[in-house]
């Protein structure tokens, strides 16, 4: 899925995976899981998403960097899942399981990946995770994946002291540089608001951006004017809990919501 920066803003609605095989909370079946992946995803789309994005949420505590076979295996099963619902579909594998996902994508038929450390590193739970762009563009080239990536630019749940004396424009810019499809933009942690003027400082890279955490119905308009998709997770499910099951009035409330805004934009 690859965005237009003058395009309209999309709704991208969080799919977060039970936990898979290789993760502590693995539940011996896959079924489960799978079923799971596909109620959710099918709440999303019937209340007006217009992409999902699949991501191994429930496998914390995170391995740094990487997954084991199984669990890549795994995801590519339900990402595949997913994605035969027919919409846009993206991958994130956690922590910085950026050479699977892009292996997920191209096995499963998702067009985009969400990548965090692409460009600049920083320390996040998981320890110090190193920029990974200029392997993991290659290896994109070699495989002939028409896969866009979608980059976080100060990522949440991490501590950038190592790139504090660059401004959250020098890192969007860079992070183009690098040859992102996309910027994601976040607070500092899971549900916690974007600052829409982080949005506006990241605009001078000229690639397209998201929103990729905190948005709700309530605030919605102080980013569909600078943003080109909004993903969200948290809000969507029950209670605003990213561990329970998609509410589906939450969904219409926010993509009601959303399109009053564009209308009036």
């Amino acid at each position: 899925m690859r965005l237009s920066p003058d395009g309209p803003c999309a709704l991208i609605g969080m799919v977060h995976a039970l936990p898979l095989p290789g993760s502590p909370r693995w539940g011996g079946a896959l079924s489960p899981v799978i079923a799971q992946a596909e109620a959710d995803a099918r709440t999303l789309l019937a209340g007006g998403c217009d992409a999902l994005l699949v991501e191994n949420m429930h496998d914390r505590p995170y391995l740094r960097g990487r997954v084991p076979p199984e669990t890549t295996a795994a995801m590519a099963v339900v990402v595949a899942r997913v994605a035969a619902l027919g919409r846009p579909t993206g991958v994130q594998i956690l922590a910085g399981a950026n050479r699977e996902a892009l292996g997920v994508a191209l096995a499963a038929g998702a067009s985009f990946i969400r990548v965090e450390a692409f460009a600049y590193g920083h320390l996040a739970d998981e320890g110090w995770m190193d920029a990974c762009a200029g392997a993991l563009l290659r290896v994109r080239a070699s495989l002939g994946a028409d896969v866009a990536i979608w980059a976080d630019v100060r990522k949440k749940h991490a501590a950038h002291a190592a790139t504090a004396d660059l401004s959250l424009a020098d890192l969007a810019r860079g992070t183009a540089f690098c040859e992102a499809d996309a910027l994601i933009l976040t607070g500092d942690r899971t549900g916690a608001p974007t600052d829409p003027d982080d949005l506006v400082a990241a605009a001078a890279a000229g690639l397209p951006l998201a929103v990729g955490s905190g948005v709700t119905a309530e605030n919605v308009h102080r980013y569909a004017p600078h943003a080109q998709a909004l993903i969200v997770g948290s809000w969507l499910k029950e209670g605003g809990d990213w561990r329970r099951p998609v509410d589906p009035a939450r969904v219409r409330a926010l993509r009601t919501r959303l399109d009053e805004v564009q209308a009036t934009a």
